[in-house]
């Protein structure tokens, strides 16, 4: 039925009212959708910082941390975004930087795609494995228990070329730049990669000069660094050990008997000490123990490889307490020298 003129003129009033009402809707959905947009622009990082995701974290866990490093406002922003694009922190575990005045949309990216920045892993002046273990469980996102596993696994120890006992040549102090979240197995593959680079063939060709393989060198200088904290004289002590070696003599090292024992802390070592039946007690065995008895630093590599030539076969504490060594070629004088160390230790009650 043809509608009237009234008819067609409310009509046309109503299409035009509807129309207003859509725009002014589309122009509010719009101006909302900027303000979340501006909002979510213009939130940033309050400070500089790493954030650590570890793998058994929750989201809620994340935004905490977030929040308490970087400010409310950046954390609730960067979650907010993951509505959008989730993320999940057991597949995302690691250490991410986070800058001062990076935005929200900058972290949320960073965090979807795992783009995780390294970090610093640092070792010196341990003796053990277990110390080894302790630090990278200190230092990065493993437990001590795992990577100790791998380090005294033969067939683990075998897949890099060594042995449990040989394992800690491979493991050369130094600053290593690795993820947060590296595995276990992937970390003893870095230690594995710097040990290569370092014996490059013309410290190969040193140390079989020599007569050592890298393992042996390290395996002295494991017993150098713990016979004297003196660096100037860990290439004469070095020397002194490869005089004995070539001499077919026992190397005698007081240190060896204390890792035999198992007692770092050893003042004085008796004869009872020395009869310790271990492959690591050189006053029983001949030649190098199976390994070594620390993680020696590369200058005491250096030392090794560079040693001085010198004809000295005996060395004995210094009576002053310096930590030095008196040096001879001669028994006699060692045996005065030894004397006079002992009457040291007596005077002073150490026993």
């Amino acid at each position: 039925m043809e509608q009237n003129p009234t008819q067609k003129k409310n009509k046309k009033k109503g299409n035009k009212k509807l129309r207003t009402i859509l725009t002014v809707a589309a122009l509010a959905i719009v101006i909302a959708g900027a303000a979340v947009a501006y909002s979510v622009l213009s939130a940033r990082s309050t400070a500089d910082g790493m954030l650590y995701v570890r793998a058994e974290m929750t989201k809620q866990d994340v935004a905490d941390s977030l929040n308490v490093h970087f400010g409310k406002k950046f954390a609730d922003k960067v979650m907010l975004l993951t509505t959008y694009r989730d993320f999940e922190p057991a597949r995302r575990s690691g250490a991410y930087r986070i800058t001062k005045g990076m935005t929200a949309v900058e972290a949320w990216r960073m965090l979807v795609s795992g783009r995780q920045t390294p970090v610093k892993f640092t070792f010196n002046n341990l003796r053990t494995l277990d110390d080894f273990a302790q630090t990278a469980d200190r230092q990065l996102a493993m437990s001590k228990e795992d990577i100790l596993k791998l380090l005294t696994d033969s067939t683990h120890c075998a897949s890099l070329g060594f042995n449990p006992q040989t394992i800690p040549a491979m493991l050369i102090p130094d600053t290593y730049e690795v993820y947060w979240a590296i595995k276990p197995e992937d970390l003893l593959k870095k230690m594995k990669g710097n040990f290569d680079n370092y014996w490059t063939e013309t410290r190969v060709n040193q140390a079989e000069k020599l007569g050592l393989s890298p393992v042996d060198v390290a395996t002295l200088a494991s017993i150098v660094e713990e016979e004297t904290a003196a660096k100037d004289e860990r290439g004469t002590v070095a020397r002194l050990y490869l005089n004995r070696l070539h001499k077919g003599m026992p190397l005698q090292s007081d240190p060896t008997v204390k890792f035999a024992i198992g007692d770092e802390t050893l003042r004085r070592i008796t004869l009872e000490h020395l009869k310790t039946e271990s492959p690591y007690n050189t006053y029983i065995h001949q030649g190098l123990p199976p390994g070594p008895i620390r993680l020696p630093e590369k200058s005491t590599l250096t030392a090794i490889l560079n040693a001085p030539e010198h004809d000295y076969i005996y060395m004995c504490a210094k009576e002053d307490f310096s930590g030095r060594h008196n040096f001879t070629n001669n028994y006699a004088t060692h045996i005065n020298n030894a004397h006079r160390y002992q009457a040291e230790l007596n005077r002073r009650g150490i026993k």
